[in-house]
């Protein structure tokens, strides 16, 4: 049995960033300021779901895909702590919370 449960979600955030990491965030009507960074990593789509290599077009632009997400501990004015996964579209420059750890 896992040691925590994850849910996903795709919700559009304000992302604060200091030193090019997240450093708060608004979700659900607060504001979670951003303890520690846990992790950093890149993502990619699937070569196999891309519409313009699907369609022959293999001159598409490199990276355009790609996410970049930060496992943060975060805590909001009140409460306790929560572990998130942020993640940064570069294709359409919005950040998102992908997934909350409890």
């Amino acid at each position: 049995m896992p040691a925590f449960l994850a849910r996903h979600y795709a919700a559009a955030t304000d992302v604060e960033r200091r030193d090019d990491a997240p450093a708060a965030f608004a979700w659900r009507g607060r504001r979670y300021a951003v303890r520690v960074v846990l992790d950093h990593w890149w993502e990619t789509a699937a070569w196999w779901v891309d519409d313009a290599a699907a369609a022959g077009d293999l001159g598409g632009a490199v990276g355009d895909d790609e996410r970049e997400v930060w496992r943060v501990e975060a805590v909001p004015a009140r409460g306790f702590p929560v572990v998130v996964e942020l993640g940064f579209a570069w294709a359409s420059g919005v950040w998102s919370v992908m997934s909350v750890m409890d």
